[in-house]
């Protein structure tokens, strides 16, 4: 199995768990952890865990130069910090559609940034791909509800975008990274000052969890929320853009309304309708348009990455 495919099954997993998350989280935050609280827990422990992992490598640099530590600063900064604190922000002022809807932008504001920072060219079926996974996710996030971004809510709806233009600021600043340290150097350093920047926020909201209310079901959702949807998506997302573009990392976002809706309908039973079968096909059509292309080698016909 080559580089490409392993990146593309990362970036496969982590979306499937971040779509997890979406009702995972719900089971104790914020009836038992606010949001901010909950942020520094994830941060601190996964900052701990990536300084605890294996770094070596001879092909690759443990020590950084000193034109990156500004980059690594600004990658805590935005993919940690800000990613994190501005959603739940954002979430709680407006409604999850609104969240939901405002998120599938990410992919876009990727592809811009990265026209400007990395020059990367926009090929027309990319950009196709791109439109096509953003009306499936549309249609699949407003099935049956009324779509609107006026009104009280205007605030975390603002807090959300600003959150997924974080986010694709933090994936095309990264990638230069990749080519010349191992994806575990510079995610260490991304959480450690993405720690610094989040403690002073969340170390109140912390210091209120009474742990005594914790049920055992209640410790493990915590420990699948550290591990899962941000040890291994962090970890993967960022092997993913040593050999991915950022506009490729960013359209697998596009997975995860449906991943949290068949989870959903797992967990709570929530039937599939027609509209979801059709989302879901339009966003793996727009994933597989950004991702991948049909050429014709030796007469024959077949699937490129």
């Amino acid at each position: 199995m080559n580089d490409r495919i392993k990146a593309h099954l990362a970036l496969l997993g982590a979306n499937l768990f971040y779509g997890a998350a979406f009702t995972v989280a719900k089971e104790v935050m914020p009836r038992l952890i606010e949001p901010l609280g909950f942020i520094l827990i994830r941060v601190s422990v996964v900052t701990v865990l990536f300084w605890l992992s294996f770094a070596g490598g001879k092909k690759f640099r443990t020590t950084i130069d000193r034109k990156d530590w500004k980059i690594l600063v600004l990658g805590g900064l935005f993919g940690v910090a800000l990613n994190q604190m501005l959603f739940f922000a954002g979430l709680n002022l407006t409604f999850p559609i609104h969240a939901s809807l405002i998120m599938m932008s990410t992919p876009l504001l990727i592809t811009v940034i990265a026209l400007f920072v990395l020059r990367e060219r926009i090929p027309m079926l990319k950009a196709a791909g791109l439109l096509l996974g953003i009306s499936g996710a549309v249609l699949l996030m407003s099935a049956g509800k009324e779509v609107t971004l006026t009104g009280d809510s205007a605030t975390g709806d603002l807090l959300v975008f600003l959150n997924a233009a974080s986010y694709a600021a933090y994936l095309v600043l990264i990638k230069p990274m990749m080519l010349r340290y191992r994806p575990i150097i510079v995610i260490r350093w991304v959480f450690l000052f993405g720690f610094l920047f989040v403690l002073p926020f969340g170390l109140p909201q912390f210091l209120r969890i009474d742990w005594s209310l914790f049920e055992l079901k209640d410790y493990a959702i915590v420990a699948f929320i550290v591990l899962f949807v941000t040890f291994f998506t962090y970890l993967w997302n960022i092997f993913a853009l040593k050999h991915l573009s950022p506009a490729t990392a960013g359209a697998y976002i596009y997975l995860q309304p449906i991943f949290a809706a068949i989870i959903s309908m797992i967990v709570t039973g929530e039937a599939l309708t027609w509209v979801k079968a059709l989302a879901s096909l339009l966003i793996f059509g727009g994933v597989f348009l950004v991702n991948f292309r049909i050429v014709k080698d030796n007469g024959r016909w077949k699937i490129a990455s």
